[in-house]
């Protein structure tokens, strides 16, 4: 097996530096879009042997250096008893708003409740065997409240931020139940077979420092430090996090990642040893070959050469990208890192 990004993670030394992306299987390769005229988004991702097939598509196509579980970081919130539908994005139909809300909720028995996830992953671990390592993930804790209390996506986060500042209890309370429930699902996922583990705050960055560290610090280190993490590797990714990097270290990950807003070589040096991931602007593989390949030699001059240095883009690559262009920039950050 091609080890290196496991071995990144750790920060030893590696031959070249690992790549991956984020949303790597998905709606820019067209075969993905073949297997996704079949059925829905939640049928595919409660589908196994489809989940496995497109996660292994980006694999085989871009020659990454690791695989990423196909799936939702919404997935397990449906059977705490939140109906979900995706209209195209995610959407409930009767968001969080009170501390009956929060009771209602159930803390899902994953083999019982999400065995098609647990599946997906056994087989990739069959069929990736002599390949890459397979990376499983989650949703941190405050970034699934944000979903559960707005009920779709937002610009402001008004709702949740309201429930932070007026009602502090209800917020703890249904913080303390996601945290809970998360923790359950990326530990079946690491018994199933993850050899390692991203946790997703797409959200965390529209706080402020101080209110990141007091209202979404302490359960994203619960959920970290309640991992069965023996040899899993943590990425925990918060985007919009540049001015807090040293708040987010705090919380006991593995591996940073970073979003493109960050300067890598300035992140390595507030964060010392931690390994880090990233991060190139994903609208950049809109660009000619040469400007990929100069960009991405940005960013590796930006590492200096550090071990510990996982490539991969600042947030997920855009449905609109030619895969041609994706592919491309993995031949250059393997060739141009080449030890």
């Amino acid at each position: 097996m091609n080890t290196r990004f496991l071995d990144a993670c750790w920060g030893k030394p590696v031959d070249r530096t690992p790549v991956w992306l984020m949303r790597q299987a998905g709606r820019y390769l067209p075969d993905y879009m073949r297997v996704r005229s079949k059925c829905t988004f939640l049928e595919l991702c409660k589908t196994p042997e489809l989940a496995a097939e497109v996660t292994i598509q980006p694999v085989d196509i871009l020659g990454v250096d690791a695989a990423i579980l196909f799936s939702d970081i919404l997935t397990p919130v449906e059977p705490m008893g939140m109906a979900l539908d995706f209209v195209p994005g995610p959407v409930f139909e009767h968001p969080i708003r009170t501390m009956a809300d929060v009771e209602k909720l159930r803390i899902p028995q994953m083999e019982q409740d999400v065995p098609y996830v647990l599946e997906t992953i056994k087989i990739l671990r069959r069929e990736l065997a002599n390949k890459v390592p397979l990376i499983g993930f989650g949703g941190a804790p405050f970034t699934l409240a944000c979903y559960m209390v707005e009920g779709k996506g937002s610009k402001d986060w008004a709702t949740i931020k309201r429930m932070m500042y007026a009602a502090p209890e209800v917020y703890a309370a249904l913080m303390e139940k996601v945290t809970m429930m998360d923790m359950e699902y990326l530990n079946a996922q690491i018994k199933a077979g993850a050899q390692a583990i991203q946790i997703f705050d797409t959200w965390g960055g529209v706080l402020s420092p101080s209110d990141y560290e007091k209202f979404v610090l302490p359960y994203t280190t619960k959920l970290i430090n309640g991992l069965n993490r023996q040899n899993v590797p943590v990425i925990h990714f918060v985007k919009g996090a540049g001015t807090m990097l040293d708040t987010v270290k705090k919380a006991g990950g593995d591996v940073m990642g970073l979003d493109w807003h960050t300067n890598l070589g300035k992140a390595r040096d507030i964060l010392g040893s931690m390994a880090v991931q990233g991060n190139l602007d994903p609208t950049v593989l809109f660009a000619p070959n040469d400007v990929i390949e100069k960009e991405v030699k940005r960013v590796l001059d930006e590492n200096g050469g550090r071990s510990g240095h996982i490539f991969n883009l600042g947030h997920g690559i855009l449905p609109t990208v030619p895969p041609e262009n994706a592919i491309h920039m993995v031949e250059c950050v393997h060739r141009l890192s080449q030890q």
